[in-house]
């Protein structure tokens, strides 16, 4: 009646799948050789954008929330994103962060001997593959990945964690030099937004460190560049007008100090 030994399947044909993955992958026209970033980031990058082939390193406080960031701006309609071995990720704020949660998918952590392995498969299949390794990876496990990055036109970026985790310089690093909290009073309040500053640094074009201010989060959960908690621009800075003179009975104001 019923058959309880086990069945025989047959291996995988590594050499078609990777036809057949070839061909439903897009092609990458000479136009979308740079996948595009949060514009409040635009200005700071070398290229505007995110360029395929590369390697993106985020972190400093924050640096999950950047490089959800980035990604979400990076995966556009027809591409999907691959998030590996991050399982605190909050799914609510990365998708408040932008990153389109219907063209994501999970991966849990996989075993350190296969790590590369698997994220290197990953990288034929998706364009934007978000990591967290923890462990140090030496220069030929950086090399084989950064290569098959190149070869398939993806983007392998760090989404936090330490910042010693490759053997060599990343094309890209962003982090997050400066943060602090807004909307919390003396013994009152809630916290509204986080005005941070990221430094870029790289390789060739990003050799020179550039800095801007942005909130992340903004009052709305996303990336910003710097404003109030309000939303409105920041302010300018103008010449003071002159002092009023003031007279002997007027109490001198308070100053807020710290």
């Amino acid at each position: 009646m019923f058959d309880d030994g086990s069945v025989a399947v047959p291996a995988p044909d590594r050499t078609a799948l990777r036809l057949l993955g070839d061909r439903a992958r897009p092609l990458t026209r000479a136009g979308e050789r740079v996948l595009p970033a949060p514009d409040a980031l635009t200005p700071i990058l070398p290229e505007g954008g995110l360029r395929r082939g590369s390697t993106v390193v985020a972190g400093g406080p924050g640096g999950t929330s950047l490089a959800l960031a980035l990604g979400g701006a990076a995966v556009g309609a027809r591409s999907w994103a691959a998030v590996v071995g991050i399982p605190a990720l909050g799914l609510l704020g990365a998708g408040e962060l932008g990153l389109p949660l219907e063209r994501v998918v999970l991966v849990d952590e996989p075993p350190a001997k296969a790590w590369s392995t698997v994220v290197a498969g990953l990288l034929d299949a998706f364009e934007v593959v978000l990591v967290r390794p923890t462990r140090r990876l030496g220069a030929s496990e950086q090399r084989r990945l950064l290569a098959r990055a190149r070869d398939r036109g993806s983007v392998l970026v760090q989404a936090g964690g330490r910042a010693d985790v490759w053997a060599e310089a990343p094309d890209l690093r962003l982090t997050v030099v400066d943060a602090a909290w807004k909307g919390l009073g003396p013994g009152h309040g809630h916290l509204q937004a986080r005005l941070v500053t990221v430094e870029v640094t790289g390789r060739r074009g990003a050799a020179r460190p550039r800095r801007v201010e942005l909130w992340l989060p903004g009052p709305d959960g996303r990336l910003a560049a710097a404003a109030d908690p309000l939303g409105r621009p920041a302010t300018t800075t103008t010449s003071a007008p002159a002092a009023r003179p003031r007279r002997e009975a007027e109490p001198e104001p308070l100053q807020e100090v710290g």
